[in-house]
């Protein structure tokens, strides 16, 4: 089995209210999150302890487990290199997890991000056995980054973990972030946000219509691919510090959306800034285009 430098761990708790080799180990963190509930159509390594929920209607549920995810990763980290990451899936007295459910088509999403939200990616973990994930990750520059980590331990909800990595360096200085443009364009495609109502309301459900048009002809598209078993993929962060559990919002696009429109349906927890990535897919190519909201 092939060996990994020696790494750093990180403890994340999950409470979940139901409804994805080896490395040597030197340390451990303990950060608490809560389950994430959805519906269709929608550290830098410390001891401390942080209480963090995320509320979405959600799947219908019979049973509540407690679990915890830990994520092993090399002690010396450099910018924009390959890097391996193991992350165990236990119950909260060690017994690994062993079995989950795909949702999207995978067991298990992980959403990295610099925690100024001006970095993004979205990759898919290997499940191993025995509650164990493994992928290998790029982090682009210098700064702190969160990890959003998405899967669905069998016949539950799909839950969240948080995990934060600090990578070394100078951190690069904030560009212009273009907040509340409306509209993105992407080699041949043109994407653009609108939403019906002139604010977005806080705790309110709105419908997010992204109109994706041919940027030469500014036609709807008509050959948009399925990416992870949907029209589209989306994910909203809250642009928060730090950035807690409760500022990620998973998203699941309606269906039978009219040629050229991808659609979700959701709701923000709180007033403030989100930034949100909307990825699909074009022949057999995955874009993403962000947007930043304001939320009143």
């Amino acid at each position: 089995m092939k060996r990994f430098l020696t790494g750093i761990i990180v403890l994340t708790s999950l409470l979940i209210t139901p409804g994805c080799s080896s490395v040597p180990k030197s340390g451990e963190t303990q950060v608490s999150a809560r389950d994430s509930q959805h519906t269709d159509h929608q550290h830098d390594m410390s001891s401390d302890h942080q209480e963090n929920s995320m509320e979405h209607t959600g799947h219908e549920v019979n049973t509540k487990i407690t679990t915890q995810a830990k994520l092993t990763k090399p002690k010396n980290i450099v910018p924009n290199q390959s890097v391996n990451l193991v992350i165990n899936v236990q119950d909260t007295a060690g017994k690994s997890i062993d079995k989950f459910d795909t949702f999207q088509e995978k067991l298990m999403h992980l959403i990295v991000v610099r925690d100024d939200l001006a970095t993004y990616d979205h990759i898919h973990p290997t499940y191993k056995g025995n509650g164990r994930f493994e992928v290998s990750a790029n982090f682009s520059s210098p700064g702190d980054y969160s990890l959003f980590s998405d899967y669905k331990p069998s016949g539950q909800k799909e839950a969240v973990s948080l995990m934060q990595v600090k990578i070394p360096g100078s951190v690069p200085l904030p560009k212009n972030l273009e907040k509340f443009e409306k509209t993105k364009v992407l080699s041949n495609t043109k994407v653009n946000l609108n939403f019906a109502n002139k604010n977005i309301s806080a705790g309110k459900e709105v419908t997010l219509n992204f109109d994706v048009k041919d940027a030469a002809n500014n036609q709807p598209i008509k050959d948009l691919q399925p990416y992870l078993g949907e029209r589209g993929h989306l994910v909203i962060v809250k642009s928060s510090s730090p950035l807690a559990v409760s500022d990620y919002i998973h998203a699941h696009a309606l269906k039978n959306s009219a040629d050229g429109q991808i659609q979700f349906v959701t709701s923000f927890p709180q007033p403030g800034t989100y930034k949100l990535w909307m990825q699909f897919q074009r022949n057999g190519k995955v874009d993403t285009a962000d947007f930043w909201v304001n939320v009143v």
